[in-house]
């Protein structure tokens, strides 16, 4: 079973920081360099200082600079926490998604406990474990999945609430243990795979109780504010063209082939996933979660073809990770993202 625990949190001080809404960003993944430049202008104690530093020593330094000025200050206390998001989709449907917040004990995936869906590169997770060593703190929590449910939030005012592109994070103090749901449950990594293996490494090399532990939140499966989006493909070459289609096959996976020819249909084997068959025509591609601007690649001369796919299942995802398969980079777009700089978690959880 996953092992899950409380945490002393060490947060912004709104008193000494400044407002919230000027503090937070997205994870550091989905930000380019102008929008890191961006949030950075916003506040020289925006999270982007530590998720996206210029160097990482630096960015140890900035750390221990804004704990000594109080800018973030340490809960008294270990404490679960229950986040909700607000949020509307790019299908237009407003929703919340709920999870709760908590230090998860690092599993290599051969346990079973922790499950990955999605393939890894090398690259991102050296930057993020040079960063991990000077900081030895969590700046940002990793998203996953387990089969359960929450009854609702605590009652009461949410200690934590900023609104963030349109996505309202708001967040409650829990007492007590962790839900009865997580006893005996394997967890399914949605959003983190290069965070969690960076963890599960730096924990392989420092040694330590304390780095076996990283930030998590942990949303059950079980209710309708979940939502996985597509992300489309675009690709400036693609041997796809001659196998296109005028209509997808019955209960055949495909995917909706865009061309300055027009459009078209790709159709797959049997239990193929929609991103497995774009991989195999076209194994270098751009990714968005924009058909309007994937379909704009192609109509600017900027691409050869787009490929327009449906969202996969929770319950796919699932059967993937459970079957000991990864499904390629980019298959799920678990929206929204989790903001970024609401909570930390240093190694010392105590």
């Amino acid at each position: 079973m996953a092992v899950v625990k409380p945490f002393r949190a060490l947060r912004y001080d709104e008193r000494r920081a400044g407002p919230l809404a000027d503090l937070v960003a997205p994870p550091y993944d989905v930000i380019s360099p102008a929008e890191r430049e961006r949030y950075a202008a916003r506040s020289p104690y925006n999270v982007v200082h530590l998720t996206l530093p210029v160097d990482e020593s630096g960015a140890a330094r900035t750390l221990a600079e804004w704990e000594r000025e109080g800018v973030l200050a340490r809960d008294e206390q270990s404490s679960l926490w229950w986040l909700a998001q607000d949020y509307t989709g790019p299908d237009g449907v407003a929703r919340r998604r709920d999870g709760f917040v908590a230090a998860l004990r690092v599993e290599p995936y051969e346990t079973g406990v922790i499950r990955p869906h999605e393939r890894t590169h090398a690259g991102p997770k050296e930057g993020r474990l040079r960063l991990l060593r000077a900081l030895r703190t969590h700046v940002e929590p990793i998203f996953l999945l387990y089969q359960g449910s929450l009854a609702g939030p605590p009652e009461g005012d949410p200690a934590i609430e900023v609104e963030l592109d349109s996505v309202r994070s708001r967040l409650w103090r829990v007492e007590g243990e962790p839900p009865r749901d997580l006893v005996d449950a394997s967890l399914l990594i949605a959003d983190g795979h290069h965070r969690y293996e960076t963890a599960l490494a730096f924990h392989q090399e420092d040694g330590t109780e304390e780095s076996a532990w990283l930030l998590a939140v942990i949303v059950p499966t079980e209710q309708e504010g979940l939502t996985i989006f597509p992300t489309h493909r675009i690709a400036l070459r693609t041997t796809a063209l001659p196998e296109l289609q005028a209509a997808p096959s019955n209960g055949l996976p495909f995917a909706e082939v865009y061309t300055r020819a027009g459009t078209g249909f790709l159709v797959g084997e049997e239990g193929e996933l929609d991103a497995e068959l774009v991989a195999r025509y076209a194994p270098e591609v751009r990714y968005t979660p924009s058909a309007d601007e994937a379909r704009a690649a192609v109509d600017a001369g900027e691409a050869e073809a787009a490929f327009l796919l449906r969202p996969p299942t929770v319950e796919q995802v699932a059967s993937v990770a459970a079957a000991g398969r990864t499904m390629p980079q980019k298959s799920t777009y678990f929206y929204p993202k989790l903001t970024s700089g609401l909570l930390f978690m240093p190694l010392d959880l105590h």
